[in-house]
């Protein structure tokens, strides 16, 4: 009798261990083979879902900015908080993640070291990465602005300072080590605090 393997259900767990490796060994030691083993499976079997991994490391961060997103998502369709509101959840719930994943944050960090000195462009990637969460700050602004409850704003400049206070954030756990980012979440209550036209 065969086994019926759930093939999208081993990709994700695959994901989710190859995380634990690339946290506790990071990028440049983290191998195929210690992938593997921390799965259960062999090399042969990993291969079957993935190439190299490079291609894992890729995924299993889209993996967990795709559940960010989807919480994000879930925070902007919330009609019992006002445009304001939303964009002040949103940007904590994103400082809170960053919290929560500092030592996968530390594993992406390095792995952008290591792709500047293979003269590979990082913050290209990082735009890519970050591109629909950039988007999703912009238009909570419109909407925003469209309905009233907020100020009319450069958009793209008050992107930018909210994206700065998450890159700020970021900078402050993974980089200082520093454990406490209320100071960053206060920030955040006062810059939108400065827009609200109530």
């Amino acid at each position: 009798m065969s086994i019926v393997v759930e093939h999208d259900k081993r990709r994700l767990e695959i994901l989710e261990k190859a995380l634990d490796v690339f946290i506790d060994e990071g990028f440049e030691n983290a191998t195929f083979q210690k992938i593997a083993d921390r799965c259960g499976i062999t090399r042969t079997t990993l291969y079957i879902y993935f190439k190299n991994k490079k291609e894992i490391f890729n995924y299993s961060i889209k993996h967990l900015l795709l559940g960010v997103e989807r919480d994000l998502q879930r925070v902007r369709k919330n009609n019992d908080l006002n445009s304001p509101e939303k964009i002040i959840k949103v940007i904590i719930l994103i400082i809170e993640r960053l919290e929560e994943n500092r030592r996968l944050l530390s594993v992406v960090l390095n792995y952008l070291l290591y792709l500047s000195k293979s003269d590979s462009d990082p913050d290209q990637r990082v735009r890519r990465r970050t591109i629909r969460l950039r988007h999703i700050l912009a238009s909570m602004m419109i909407e925003g602005i469209r309905v009233g409850e907020i100020k009319p704003v450069n958009v793209r400049t008050m992107d930018d300072l909210l994206y700065g206070l998450i890159e700020t954030a970021l900078f402050r756990l993974v980089v200082l080590k520093r454990s406490d980012v209320g100071e960053l979440k206060k920030a955040v209550e006062q810059a939108i605090g400065q827009i609200r036209t109530d």
